[in-house]
Protein backbone atom coordinates (compact mmCIF):
# COMPACT_ATOMS: atom_id res chain seq x y z
CA UNK A 1 0.00 0.00 0.00
CA UNK A 2 1.49 3.04 -0.79
CA UNK A 3 2.57 5.78 1.49
CA UNK A 4 -0.08 8.94 0.25
CA UNK A 5 1.46 12.70 0.15
CA UNK A 6 0.48 14.50 3.66
CA UNK A 7 -2.38 16.36 2.43
CA UNK A 8 -4.24 14.49 0.73
CA UNK A 9 -7.94 15.30 -0.63
CA UNK A 10 -10.57 13.79 1.61
CA UNK A 11 -11.95 10.85 -0.45
CA UNK A 12 -8.08 9.36 -1.12
CA UNK A 13 -8.51 9.45 3.05
CA UNK A 14 -11.85 7.77 3.09
CA UNK A 15 -10.90 5.16 0.52
CA UNK A 16 -7.51 4.25 1.94
CA UNK A 17 -8.56 3.90 5.52
CA UNK A 18 -12.00 1.77 4.12
CA UNK A 19 -9.34 -0.56 2.26
CA UNK A 20 -7.07 -1.17 5.74
CA UNK A 21 -10.53 -2.20 7.68
CA UNK A 22 -11.02 -4.50 4.61
CA UNK A 23 -7.49 -5.95 4.55
CA UNK A 24 -7.60 -5.77 9.17
CA UNK A 25 -11.53 -7.82 8.90
CA UNK A 26 -9.85 -10.63 6.79
CA UNK A 27 -6.85 -10.70 8.45
CA UNK A 28 -8.65 -11.25 11.85
CA UNK A 29 -10.35 -14.11 10.29
CA UNK A 30 -7.59 -15.70 9.42
CA UNK A 31 -5.76 -14.50 12.71
CA UNK A 32 -9.10 -16.48 15.24
CA UNK A 33 -7.74 -19.91 14.52
CA UNK A 34 -3.80 -19.72 14.69
CA UNK A 35 -2.48 -21.46 17.50
CA UNK A 36 -1.00 -20.64 20.46
CA UNK A 37 2.62 -21.60 19.18
CA UNK A 38 2.60 -20.55 16.25
CA UNK A 39 1.55 -16.68 17.83
CA UNK A 40 4.33 -16.98 20.10
CA UNK A 41 6.67 -17.89 17.72
CA UNK A 42 6.10 -14.88 15.32
CA UNK A 43 6.10 -12.73 18.50
CA UNK A 44 9.52 -14.17 18.81
CA UNK A 45 10.84 -13.62 15.47
CA UNK A 46 8.93 -10.11 15.56
CA UNK A 47 11.96 -9.14 18.50
CA UNK A 48 14.42 -10.16 16.76
CA UNK A 49 13.44 -8.30 13.46
CA UNK A 50 13.12 -5.60 15.61
CA UNK A 51 16.60 -6.36 17.18
CA UNK A 52 18.06 -6.89 13.04
CA UNK A 53 15.79 -3.09 12.44
CA UNK A 54 17.93 -1.54 15.29
CA UNK A 55 19.61 0.72 13.05
CA UNK A 56 16.83 1.79 10.55
CA UNK A 57 14.25 2.46 13.40
CA UNK A 58 17.25 4.88 15.28
CA UNK A 59 17.38 6.83 11.67
CA UNK A 60 13.84 6.77 11.27
CA UNK A 61 13.91 8.10 15.63
CA UNK A 62 16.42 10.46 14.80
CA UNK A 63 14.37 12.25 11.88
CA UNK A 64 11.04 12.36 14.05
CA UNK A 65 13.16 13.68 17.00
CA UNK A 66 14.93 16.67 14.73
CA UNK A 67 11.20 17.37 13.38
CA UNK A 68 10.20 17.54 16.76
CA UNK A 69 12.96 20.19 18.07
CA UNK A 70 12.27 22.38 15.27
CA UNK A 71 8.44 22.30 15.64
CA UNK A 72 9.13 23.11 19.63
CA UNK A 73 8.24 19.99 21.26
CA UNK A 74 8.91 20.39 25.14
CA UNK A 75 11.70 18.39 27.26
CA UNK A 76 9.22 15.35 28.33
CA UNK A 77 7.68 14.96 24.94
CA UNK A 78 10.95 14.60 23.07
CA UNK A 79 12.08 12.08 26.03
CA UNK A 80 8.78 10.41 25.26
CA UNK A 81 9.32 10.14 21.91
CA UNK A 82 13.01 9.06 21.83
CA UNK A 83 14.84 6.01 21.67
CA UNK A 84 18.12 4.10 21.81
CA UNK A 85 19.39 1.09 21.83
CA UNK A 86 18.76 0.16 25.25
CA UNK A 87 14.87 1.32 24.75
CA UNK A 88 14.91 -0.75 21.26
CA UNK A 89 15.91 -4.35 23.50
CA UNK A 90 12.95 -3.57 25.85
CA UNK A 91 10.59 -3.23 23.20
CA UNK A 92 11.56 -6.51 21.78
CA UNK A 93 11.98 -7.93 25.32
CA UNK A 94 8.19 -6.56 26.17
CA UNK A 95 7.63 -9.03 22.94
CA UNK A 96 9.42 -12.22 23.88
CA UNK A 97 7.28 -11.16 27.07
CA UNK A 98 4.07 -11.23 25.58
CA UNK A 99 4.77 -14.13 23.92
CA UNK A 100 5.46 -16.05 27.05
CA UNK A 101 2.28 -15.71 28.36
CA UNK A 102 -0.72 -18.39 28.34
CA UNK A 103 -2.97 -18.21 25.42
CA UNK A 104 -6.01 -16.37 26.20
CA UNK A 105 -7.94 -17.45 23.08
CA UNK A 106 -9.58 -21.13 23.53
CA UNK A 107 -10.22 -20.69 27.60
CA UNK A 108 -12.78 -22.53 28.55
CA UNK A 109 -14.74 -20.11 30.87
CA UNK A 110 -17.92 -22.04 31.88
CA UNK A 111 -19.48 -25.73 31.06
CA UNK A 112 -22.48 -27.15 32.35
CA UNK A 113 -25.34 -29.37 30.82
CA UNK A 114 -29.23 -28.71 31.44
CA UNK A 115 -31.95 -30.61 32.42
CA UNK A 116 -32.52 -31.83 28.69
CA UNK A 117 -28.59 -32.81 27.90
CA UNK A 118 -27.49 -29.67 26.03
CA UNK A 119 -23.64 -29.24 27.27
CA UNK A 120 -23.37 -25.23 27.27
CA UNK A 121 -19.76 -23.96 27.20
CA UNK A 122 -18.73 -20.93 26.84
CA UNK A 123 -15.50 -20.10 25.64
CA UNK A 124 -13.04 -17.14 25.12
CA UNK A 125 -12.58 -15.65 21.14
CA UNK A 126 -10.87 -12.84 19.57
CA UNK A 127 -12.45 -9.84 19.85
CA UNK A 128 -11.98 -8.87 15.84
CA UNK A 129 -10.43 -5.45 14.93
CA UNK A 130 -8.86 -3.19 17.24
CA UNK A 131 -8.39 0.32 16.47
CA UNK A 132 -5.56 1.91 18.35
CA UNK A 133 -4.92 5.52 18.14
CA UNK A 134 -1.40 7.05 19.83
CA UNK A 135 0.34 10.24 19.97
CA UNK A 136 4.20 10.22 20.99
CA UNK A 137 5.33 7.17 22.40
CA UNK A 138 6.72 4.76 19.06
CA UNK A 139 6.74 1.75 21.54
CA UNK A 140 3.23 1.69 21.44
CA UNK A 141 3.02 0.32 18.30
CA UNK A 142 4.84 -2.47 19.31
CA UNK A 143 2.83 -3.45 22.60
CA UNK A 144 -0.46 -2.62 20.97
CA UNK A 145 0.43 -4.65 18.04
CA UNK A 146 1.36 -7.84 20.11
CA UNK A 147 -0.89 -7.60 22.37
CA UNK A 148 -3.92 -7.86 19.92
CA UNK A 149 -1.69 -10.51 18.21
CA UNK A 150 -1.73 -12.58 20.80
CA UNK A 151 -5.42 -12.27 21.69
CA UNK A 152 -6.10 -13.45 18.03
CA UNK A 153 -7.01 -9.85 16.76
CA UNK A 154 -5.76 -7.73 13.84
CA UNK A 155 -4.65 -4.11 14.65
CA UNK A 156 -5.02 -0.71 13.04
CA UNK A 157 -2.59 1.34 14.71
CA UNK A 158 -2.72 4.80 13.96
CA UNK A 159 0.76 6.77 15.54
CA UNK A 160 0.90 10.58 16.16
CA UNK A 161 2.57 12.56 13.46
CA UNK A 162 5.22 13.32 16.25
CA UNK A 163 5.95 9.36 16.06
CA UNK A 164 4.82 8.30 13.02
CA UNK A 165 8.58 7.69 11.33
CA UNK A 166 10.10 5.62 14.06
CA UNK A 167 6.71 3.66 14.43
CA UNK A 168 6.77 2.67 10.42
CA UNK A 169 10.13 1.26 11.24
CA UNK A 170 8.51 -0.34 14.19
CA UNK A 171 5.50 -1.89 12.39
CA UNK A 172 7.74 -2.87 9.07
CA UNK A 173 10.26 -4.76 11.25
CA UNK A 174 6.91 -6.87 13.17
CA UNK A 175 5.38 -7.49 9.92
CA UNK A 176 8.73 -9.56 8.77
CA UNK A 177 8.50 -11.65 11.93
CA UNK A 178 4.80 -12.33 11.56
CA UNK A 179 5.24 -13.01 7.60
CA UNK A 180 7.99 -15.38 8.17
CA UNK A 181 5.52 -17.70 10.13
CA UNK A 182 2.78 -17.50 8.04
CA UNK A 183 0.51 -15.02 9.57
CA UNK A 184 -1.09 -12.30 7.68
CA UNK A 185 0.58 -9.10 6.97
CA UNK A 186 -2.22 -7.17 7.51
CA UNK A 187 -2.79 -8.40 11.03
CA UNK A 188 -0.65 -5.41 11.91
CA UNK A 189 -1.41 -2.47 9.66
CA UNK A 190 0.07 1.12 10.81
CA UNK A 191 -1.90 3.80 8.85
CA UNK A 192 -0.06 5.20 6.16
CA UNK A 193 -0.65 8.87 6.39
CA UNK A 194 -0.26 11.90 9.17
CA UNK A 195 -3.82 13.44 7.78
CA UNK A 196 -6.14 13.62 11.05
CA UNK A 197 -8.71 12.92 8.79
CA UNK A 198 -8.12 9.16 9.41
CA UNK A 199 -8.58 9.45 12.96
CA UNK A 200 -12.26 10.48 11.69
CA UNK A 201 -12.68 7.31 9.50
CA UNK A 202 -11.61 5.14 12.37
CA UNK A 203 -13.99 6.48 15.26
CA UNK A 204 -16.92 5.85 12.32
CA UNK A 205 -15.60 1.94 12.50
CA UNK A 206 -14.86 1.78 8.83
CA UNK A 207 -17.85 0.18 7.80
CA UNK A 208 -18.55 -2.38 10.85
CA UNK A 209 -14.81 -3.54 11.00
CA UNK A 210 -13.48 -1.69 13.61
CA UNK A 211 -14.87 -3.81 16.83
CA UNK A 212 -13.08 -1.41 19.77
CA UNK A 213 -11.05 1.90 19.71
CA UNK A 214 -8.56 1.93 22.26
CA UNK A 215 -6.81 5.53 22.84
CA UNK A 216 -3.38 6.34 23.97
CA UNK A 217 -2.70 9.62 24.59
CA UNK A 218 -3.43 12.64 26.64
CA UNK A 219 -7.14 14.61 27.55
CA UNK A 220 -7.77 16.45 24.60
CA UNK A 221 -7.30 12.78 22.36
CA UNK A 222 -9.21 10.36 25.06
CA UNK A 223 -11.97 13.23 25.17
CA UNK A 224 -12.36 13.66 21.16
CA UNK A 225 -12.24 9.57 20.95
CA UNK A 226 -15.07 9.34 23.73
CA UNK A 227 -17.34 11.65 21.96
CA UNK A 228 -16.99 10.56 18.35
CA UNK A 229 -16.83 7.11 18.34
CA UNK A 230 -19.65 5.01 16.85
CA UNK A 231 -17.75 1.72 18.26
CA UNK A 232 -17.22 0.51 22.18
CA UNK A 233 -14.18 2.23 23.45
CA UNK A 234 -11.47 1.10 26.19
CA UNK A 235 -10.39 4.38 27.50
CA UNK A 236 -9.61 6.82 30.83
CA UNK A 237 -9.75 10.58 30.32
CA UNK A 238 -8.32 11.70 33.59
CA UNK A 239 -6.39 9.64 36.21
CA UNK A 240 -7.16 11.53 39.94
CA UNK A 241 -5.98 9.04 41.77
CA UNK A 242 -6.33 9.30 45.59
CA UNK A 243 -4.73 7.65 48.50
CA UNK A 244 -6.48 7.92 52.12
CA UNK A 245 -4.26 7.54 55.16
CA UNK A 246 -6.64 6.30 57.57
CA UNK A 247 -6.54 5.99 61.44
CA UNK A 248 -5.34 2.67 61.21
CA UNK A 249 -1.91 3.61 59.07
CA UNK A 250 1.68 2.96 60.31
CA UNK A 251 3.34 5.66 60.02
CA UNK A 252 6.66 4.60 58.43
CA UNK A 253 5.11 2.19 56.04
CA UNK A 254 2.22 5.42 54.73
CA UNK A 255 5.23 8.20 54.62
CA UNK A 256 6.87 5.36 51.99
CA UNK A 257 3.61 5.00 50.04
CA UNK A 258 2.43 8.42 49.83
CA UNK A 259 6.19 9.64 48.70
CA UNK A 260 6.52 6.58 45.70
CA UNK A 261 2.62 7.60 45.06
CA UNK A 262 3.15 10.79 44.24
CA UNK A 263 6.74 11.21 43.41
CA UNK A 264 8.29 8.02 41.86
CA UNK A 265 6.38 9.36 38.33
CA UNK A 266 4.52 12.53 38.33
CA UNK A 267 3.32 12.19 34.86
CA UNK A 268 1.74 8.94 34.68
CA UNK A 269 -2.04 8.30 34.95
CA UNK A 270 -1.60 5.92 38.22
CA UNK A 271 0.16 8.44 40.27
CA UNK A 272 -1.65 10.05 43.21
CA UNK A 273 -2.41 13.50 42.82
CA UNK A 274 -4.65 13.84 46.07
CA UNK A 275 -4.15 12.73 49.61
CA UNK A 276 -7.07 12.14 52.24
CA UNK A 277 -5.98 11.85 55.92
CA UNK A 278 -7.75 10.68 58.82
CA UNK A 279 -8.82 13.80 61.27
CA UNK A 280 -7.87 11.07 63.68
CA UNK A 281 -4.72 10.52 62.82
CA UNK A 282 -4.09 14.27 61.51
CA UNK A 283 -1.76 15.12 64.81
CA UNK A 284 0.36 12.67 64.18
CA UNK A 285 0.39 11.38 60.18
CA UNK A 286 -0.45 15.07 58.69
CA UNK A 287 3.06 17.11 59.58
CA UNK A 288 5.03 14.32 58.50
CA UNK A 289 3.82 13.64 55.18
CA UNK A 290 3.04 17.09 53.66
CA UNK A 291 7.35 17.72 54.84
CA UNK A 292 7.81 14.44 53.06
CA UNK A 293 6.39 15.96 49.98
CA UNK A 294 7.70 19.88 49.94
CA UNK A 295 11.22 18.28 50.70
CA UNK A 296 10.91 15.78 47.79
CA UNK A 297 10.19 19.25 45.63
CA UNK A 298 6.14 18.39 45.27
CA UNK A 299 4.18 21.85 45.68
CA UNK A 300 1.38 20.63 48.32
CA UNK A 301 -2.06 22.76 48.18
CA UNK A 302 -3.79 21.99 51.38
CA UNK A 303 -7.41 23.09 53.02
CA UNK A 304 -6.81 24.88 56.23
CA UNK A 305 -5.57 22.06 58.20
CA UNK A 306 -2.97 21.06 55.70
CA UNK A 307 -1.72 24.83 55.42
CA UNK A 308 -1.84 24.79 59.28
CA UNK A 309 1.01 22.15 59.58
CA UNK A 310 3.57 23.91 57.24
CA UNK A 311 3.69 27.36 55.59
CA UNK A 312 4.58 26.15 52.50
CA UNK A 313 1.19 24.93 52.03
CA UNK A 314 -0.76 27.11 49.38
CA UNK A 315 -4.63 27.13 49.82
CA UNK A 316 -6.46 24.59 47.88
CA UNK A 317 -9.51 25.71 45.04
CA UNK A 318 -12.69 23.48 44.78
CA UNK A 319 -11.15 23.09 41.41
CA UNK A 320 -8.02 21.27 42.86
CA UNK A 321 -9.81 18.26 44.08
CA UNK A 322 -11.08 17.64 40.26
CA UNK A 323 -7.96 17.88 39.00
CA UNK A 324 -5.21 15.35 37.20
CA UNK A 325 -1.78 17.76 37.38
CA UNK A 326 0.99 15.15 35.77
CA UNK A 327 3.47 17.08 38.12
CA UNK A 328 4.76 17.69 41.26
CA UNK A 329 1.75 19.14 42.78
CA UNK A 330 -0.40 17.56 45.52
CA UNK A 331 -3.82 18.26 46.99
CA UNK A 332 -4.26 17.20 50.54
CA UNK A 333 -7.40 17.30 52.58
CA UNK A 334 -8.41 16.19 56.02
CA UNK A 335 -11.37 13.75 56.31
CA UNK A 336 -13.64 12.98 58.95
CA UNK A 337 -13.32 8.97 58.38
CA UNK A 338 -13.80 6.44 56.31
CA UNK A 339 -17.24 7.46 54.66
CA UNK A 340 -16.20 11.25 53.89
CA UNK A 341 -13.01 9.79 52.29
CA UNK A 342 -15.40 7.56 50.25
CA UNK A 343 -17.82 9.96 50.04
CA UNK A 344 -14.90 12.64 48.36
CA UNK A 345 -13.51 10.07 45.98
CA UNK A 346 -16.99 9.46 44.48
CA UNK A 347 -17.83 13.25 43.92
CA UNK A 348 -14.20 13.65 42.71
CA UNK A 349 -12.58 10.48 41.49
CA UNK A 350 -12.27 9.33 38.13
CA UNK A 351 -12.58 5.75 38.82
CA UNK A 352 -9.11 4.95 38.10
CA UNK A 353 -7.15 3.88 41.54
CA UNK A 354 -7.27 4.46 45.00
CA UNK A 355 -5.50 2.99 47.54
CA UNK A 356 -6.29 3.07 51.55
CA UNK A 357 -3.28 3.18 54.03
CA UNK A 358 -4.06 1.06 57.31
CA UNK A 359 -3.50 -1.82 59.28
CA UNK A 360 -7.42 -1.93 59.99
CA UNK A 361 -8.54 -5.37 57.92
CA UNK A 362 -11.92 -4.60 58.28
CA UNK A 363 -11.64 -0.53 57.20
CA UNK A 364 -9.56 -1.82 54.28
CA UNK A 365 -12.53 -4.22 53.02
CA UNK A 366 -14.74 -2.15 53.57
CA UNK A 367 -12.69 0.81 51.34
CA UNK A 368 -12.12 -2.96 48.81
CA UNK A 369 -15.57 -3.48 48.16
CA UNK A 370 -17.92 0.47 48.19
CA UNK A 371 -14.82 2.23 45.82
CA UNK A 372 -16.00 2.14 42.70
CA UNK A 373 -12.79 2.34 40.49
CA UNK A 374 -11.29 0.25 38.33
CA UNK A 375 -8.47 -0.43 41.08
CA UNK A 376 -8.71 -0.47 44.42
CA UNK A 377 -5.40 -1.01 46.24
CA UNK A 378 -4.90 -1.66 49.82
CA UNK A 379 -1.31 -0.71 51.74
CA UNK A 380 0.78 -0.32 48.22
CA UNK A 381 1.50 2.49 46.21
CA UNK A 382 -1.26 3.47 43.19
CA UNK A 383 1.98 3.43 40.79
CA UNK A 384 1.11 -0.29 40.78
CA UNK A 385 -1.58 0.48 38.44
CA UNK A 386 0.36 -0.93 34.90
CA UNK A 387 -0.76 -4.40 33.25
CA UNK A 388 3.28 -5.02 33.20
CA UNK A 389 3.05 -4.57 37.64
CA UNK A 390 -0.10 -6.90 37.14
CA UNK A 391 1.52 -9.87 35.12
CA UNK A 392 0.11 -9.28 32.10
CA UNK A 393 3.18 -8.37 29.81
CA UNK A 394 2.13 -5.40 28.97
CA UNK A 395 -0.73 -3.07 28.66
CA UNK A 396 -2.74 -1.61 25.40
CA UNK A 397 -4.10 0.47 28.03
CA UNK A 398 -6.23 1.50 31.04
CA UNK A 399 -9.88 1.16 31.08
CA UNK A 400 -12.13 2.74 34.00
CA UNK A 401 -15.41 1.99 31.57
CA UNK A 402 -18.10 -0.33 33.74
CA UNK A 403 -18.51 -2.71 30.44
CA UNK A 404 -16.47 -5.56 29.53
CA UNK A 405 -12.82 -4.29 30.30
CA UNK A 406 -11.86 -2.66 33.56
CA UNK A 407 -8.52 -1.65 35.24
CA UNK A 408 -5.05 -2.79 32.57
CA UNK A 409 -6.12 -3.98 29.47
CA UNK A 410 -4.05 -7.06 28.81
CA UNK A 411 -4.63 -9.98 26.24
CA UNK A 412 -7.62 -11.54 28.46
CA UNK A 413 -9.34 -8.35 28.31
CA UNK A 414 -8.74 -8.26 24.28
CA UNK A 415 -10.96 -11.51 24.07
CA UNK A 416 -14.76 -12.09 24.38
CA UNK A 417 -16.65 -14.54 24.65
CA UNK A 418 -19.26 -17.25 22.24
CA UNK A 419 -21.48 -20.22 23.37
CA UNK A 420 -21.04 -24.02 22.11
CA UNK A 421 -23.97 -25.72 22.46
CA UNK A 422 -23.33 -29.64 21.89
CA UNK A 423 -26.64 -31.53 21.59
CA UNK A 424 -27.82 -35.42 20.66
CA UNK A 425 -31.36 -34.16 18.49
CA UNK A 426 -33.10 -31.75 21.38
CA UNK A 427 -35.98 -30.18 19.98
CA UNK A 428 -37.74 -27.50 22.03
CA UNK A 429 -41.08 -28.41 23.02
Amino acid sequence: MSVLSLKPRPEDVDALMREIGRRARAASRRMAPVPGPVKDAALREAAACLREAGAAILAANAADLAEGRAKGLSAASLDRLALDPARIEGIAGALESIAGLPDPVGRTLATYERPNGLTIERVATPLGVIGVIFESRPNVTADAGALCLKAGNAAILRAGSESHRSAAAIAQAMVEGLTRHGLPADAIQLVPTKDRAAVGAMLTGLDGAIDVIVPRGGKSLVARVQDEARVPVFAHLEGICHVFVHEGADLAMTRAIVRNSKMRRTGICGAAETLLVDRACAATHLAPLVADLLEAGCAVRGDEAAQAVDPRVSPATEEDWRTEYLDAIISVRVVDGLEAAMDHIDAYGSHHTEAILTQDQAAAERFLAEVDSAIVVHNASTQFADGGEFGFGAEIGIATGRMHARGPVGVEQLTTFKYRVRGTGQIRP
